[in-house]
């Protein structure tokens, strides 16, 4: 009888392999984007509290870095686990092309443990340091965090765009590791990546705030932890559109094929229409909402630009395309949904300076960090399903990289049981920190005669 990734994959162990690496990256990827953004929120709300005398920010500012304590904690024991899986699971790339991209792997090393020794002194000093050098002492989180992000993401983007080596007889040569650190896929792809993690961050902990005030806890210090990470996500969020628009340009103009799989475009045509939804079935896209010349001109800025079509790639050559043309949708789509959230927030503020009353305002706010986690989760798939089934684009399969050995799918069993436990404990923890545990008062904190316990 087959077994369950035999029926789901054809072949056992590499569907095991992806299932598991999909898995890890998708989980690490949420606690990896609060370590870059979270930070920083906390660090404005400190600045703000120690300008302003106004406690709610301190108040606000203590509790965030107790929950940056306890994801960092977490976070490192995924981020171990995605390291280890990259040898396992993928011998073929890492025993290969080991000395041509390990570069950013060994100095994302170092910036975490950066940011693990500064994180230390930031939790740990905080009664022991005078205001300002303690602020000064989270800068160094925040910098090894946006580092730490870009080191990795660059690794991800050479396997889009290849370069820094060349090939003899099989064999590795001429290895120049920095040109493929800055591969042509660089730029793009670690700047939509790294502001990807500020809007998750905000729009996550905006929501938590949102979801009290929903319950009738409208006092300033709700307020101003919902408006914090909120103001943050939305000034990133426009810009953030626009660079997606950066990097789109790039997989049209790099991974045509890629591009044809996201819009679902099968056939080469010139004046070729966006889709909106849409199914591939039988070699063509399905009760799509066309926009006529919308994709010619948004990829190449012209309405008469030819797209070419997944027609020119043998079969076997192309990337599945209901999965890549409907994760680029919903990561579009909550894209501009988020924004048009950001807009309603900006032009009530503007004309009452306060938050817009509706109540369906908080409550799509409330969704807003579960929507732009799941556009996180979605344009990592367009990433990563769009770009097979190479894994280093154009040269290696990812199914010559596989790990040869049999029984792999009981490793996704154990990893899968491990995150189980880890998100229970988690959210476990981070509930207790939020409602049961006074925050203590730092002795420099001679002002505040206690934190009240919101």
């Amino acid at each position: 009888m087959p077994s369950f990734t035999d029926a789901a994959f054809g072949e056992p162990d590499l569907g095991a392999a992806r299932m598991q690496m999909a898995l890890s990256l998708g989980w690490h990827i949420i606690l990896a984007c609060l370590g870059v953004g979270m930070p920083a929120i906390t660090l404005i709300a400190e600045w703000r509290g120690h300008r302003t005398g106004d406690l709610n920010y301190r108040l606000l500012a203590r509790r965030w870095a107790r929950a940056m304590g306890v994801l960092f904690a977490v976070g490192a024991v995924s981020g171990t686990i995605l390291s280890f899986e990259m040898g396992l699971l993928w011998p073929g790339l890492m025993g290969t092309y080991g000395e041509v991209i390990g570069l950013p792997f060994s100095l994302e090393g170092i910036a975490f443990f950066i940011e693990a020794i500064f994180l230390g002194i930031y939790l740990y000093a905080w009664d022991r340091l005078p205001p300002v050098p303690h602020m000064l002492s989270g800068l160094p989180i925040v910098v090894a965090g946006v580092a730490s992000a870009f080191f990795v993401v660059t690794a991800n983007a050479w396997m889009q765009q290849p370069t820094g080596f060349d090939t003899e007889n099989g064999r590795i040569v001429s290895v120049d590791p920095w040109a493929a650190m800055f591969n042509p896929a660089t730029p793009p792809q670690t700047v939509h990546m790294i502001l990807a993690a500020f809007m998750v961050a905000g729009f996550l902990m905006a929501g938590v705030y949102a979801v009290a005030m929903l319950r009738g806890r409208r006092d300033r210090y709700h307020r101003l932890g919902f408006l914090i990470p909120f103001t943050v996500a939305a000034i990133i969020t426009p810009v953030q559109i626009g660079v997606g628009d950066w990097a789109a340009h790039f997989v049209a103009e790099n991974q045509p094929v890629k591009l044809a799989a996201m819009e679902g475009v099968f056939h080469t045509e010139r004046g070729a229409p966006l889709h909106l939804g849409g199914f591939a079935i039988g070699g063509e896209l399905r009760y799509a909402l066309e926009i006529p010349n919308g994709l010619s001109l948004l990829a190449h800025w012209s309405p008469d630009a030819e797209i070419v079509g997944l027609e020119n790639v043998p079969e076997a050559d192309r990337p599945p395309v209901n999965i890549t043309h409907w994760a680029f949708q919903i990561m579009v789509g909550i894209g501009f949904g988020l924004l048009a959230l950001c807009a309603w927030l900006a032009l009530t503020w503007k004309r009452h300076r306060d938050l817009p009353r509706s109540p369906w305002f908080l409550r799509a706010c409330a969704l807003s960090g579960v929507g732009a986690v799941l556009a996180l989760e979605a344009g990592w798939t367009v990433t990563e399903v769009g770009r097979q089934p190479w894994i280093v684009y154009g040269i290696m399969r990812t199914s010559e990289a596989v790990n040869p050995a049999p029984g792999l799918i009981w490793g996704f069993v154990l990893v899968a049981l491990v995150y189980a436990v880890l998100t229970v404990a988690t959210v476990y923890v981070l509930r207790r920190l939020a409602r049961d545990e006074p925050v203590p008062v730092a002795p420099q904190e001679r002002d505040v005669t206690d934190y009240k316990v919101i």
